[in-house]
């Protein structure tokens, strides 16, 4: 449902065929762009396969987006929303355990992370949702699988090539322009992963040139220092965060972690390019300019993440039409010295949403988005001798917008010893009964639709109007 009030799937359209769509923007532009020459080569042969194929784009005015933000690593979700009453809670963190006269209470036995601040504040308003004990039947204590398994919305026993935000764009966007999603990452998030695929993903400077001229002569110039701030790498807060292989025994840090490579086994070289060619065309001019048009008004933290909710914001406000943002921060893989690490990211993660959020009311725009927080899987209840914690399973998710039902969604797992799994919480919300919500509720998916996206029909959590 959109600000309006009105549901929509991909909001209002305007059809073209995809005929004029190259012909108009990619073709017809092909000329500015340094591109690999076997692309250049074969715009005419795009086409003439693309031909009397219809293309729905939306408008990107009044249509709802939903923005995702990964905690890539792991987040301890115990000291995220504190049980600070719980006396299991302090047997099983004598030195982790937060103190109570620290906390930001929430209720008399619920807090948030001192960090919070700007969470708080925003649950103040009704604008928070948090979402408790959040995870899946047999979960997987792996990174790479679990976040494989919330990204393609898969059980724990089979495994799904592609992403749920892909399947959606192919359900409910078919033909969309290619910035129906976004991604401001280094490498497409798996998520996005779709048999026929959408979605640009904007990281790398030198990823796209501009000619200082008009033609494929004439030298090569760098565009404006907004353009490649557009493309700007994506730092995890933490230098010492990386995406390197890591299983559920090691330590470390994770930064972040991207779907790496569908691969293109799955799609003919024409449809590979093509996708590649619609990917460049969607990050060119008109990118260019909407990013100019959108302004930051709100006082941004100093962090990788601020940066790219600043470049959303700015996407969002210049009305791109795009449905879907995914972004990502890292860094929360925390086996040693938690406090200090957790602390510092969460400031981060509240104060760079509250910016985000202070950006889109004064754009008029608040109430058209909706964020959505997750990551991979919790930590482990009792603390370790490296005052840190193991991989775990459930924790919570944090849903953010102007239309939010704000407050506490869901029960908080019980800490009881004795009814603890393995030493684990037992999850309490299914994460697919979240994404079935966002998709009902909020992007105005059918119900039979949410099912074919989700690969089976779960319980839409309600927590947007």
């Amino acid at each position: 449902m959109n600000s309006n009030g009105n549901r929509n799937g991909c909001g209002d359209i305007c059809l073209h065929t995809r005929r004029d769509f190259l012909r108009s923007t990619l073709l017809g532009g092909a000329l500015t762009w340094t591109v690999p020459t076997f692309l250049a080569e074969t715009f005419s042969t795009l086409h003439l396969n693309a031909a009397d194929s219809a293309v729905q784009v939306a408008t990107g005015k009044d249509a709802s987006i939903l923005v995702i933000l990964q905690l890539a690593g792991g987040n301890d979700g115990l000291n995220t929303v504190v049980p600070y009453a719980n006396d299991f809670y302090r047997k099983a963190r004598p030195t982790l355990g937060l103190p109570v006269d620290k906390v930001l209470k929430i209720d008399d036995s619920i807090a948030l992370h001192p960090s919070l601040g700007g969470f708080k504040a925003l649950y103040d308003e009704g604008h928070l949702s948090i979402v408790q004990g959040v995870g899946y039947p047999n979960p997987n204590r792996s990174h790479f699988r679990a976040t494989e398994i919330l990204e393609t919305a898969s059980d724990a026993e089979s495994s799904e090539k592609y992403g749920w935000v892909g399947r959606y764009f192919d359900n409910a966007c078919p033909g969309s322009d290619p910035t129906v999603g976004v991604a401001i990452a280094g490498e497409t998030p798996q998520a996005f992963w779709a048999p026929k695929p959408r979605g640009v993903t904007l990281k790398n400077p030198n990823a796209y040139r501009f000619m200082a001229g008009g033609g494929m002569e004439g030298g090569e110039a760098e565009a404006d220092g907004l353009y490649r701030e557009l493309n700007q790498s994506t730092q995890a807060s933490d230098a010492t965060a990386a995406a390197v292989g890591h299983d559920a025994s090691s330590g470390g840090s994770i930064g972040s972690i991207g779907g790496g490579s569908p691969g293109n086994s799955s799609l003919s070289p024409l449809n590979f390019i093509e996708r590649t060619a619609l990917d460049a065309q969607a990050s060119s001019d008109k990118i260019q300019a909407i990013a100019k048009a959108g302004k930051n008004v709100a006082t941004y933290p100093n962090s990788g993440l601020a940066n790219d909710l600043k470049l959303v914001a700015r996407l969002i406000g210049g009305g791109l039409s795009t449905r879907v943002y995914f972004a990502s921060q890292g860094g929360y893989d925390t086996h040693t010295n938690q406090l200090n690490t957790q602390a510092r990211l969460l400031q981060e993660l509240g104060d760079s949403l509250a910016a985000f959020c202070a950006d889109l009311k004064a754009q008029g725009n608040f109430e058209r988005v909706t964020i959505m927080t997750f990551s991979e899987f919790g930590r482990r209840v009792t603390e370790n001798a490296s005052q840190g914690t193991d991989h775990g399973v459930a924790c919570p998710q944090f849903i953010v917008g102007g239309r939010v039902k704000g407050g506490l969604a869901g029960e908080y797992p019980s800490l009881d010893p004795a009814k603890l799994d393995h030493g684990d919480l037992v999850h309490t919300v299914d994460f697919r009964s979240v994404y079935a919500g966002l998709l009902e509720n909020w992007l105005g998916t059918p119900s039979t639709m949410s099912a074919t996206i989700l690969n089976g029909t779960f319980a839409p959590l309600t927590v947007t109007a």
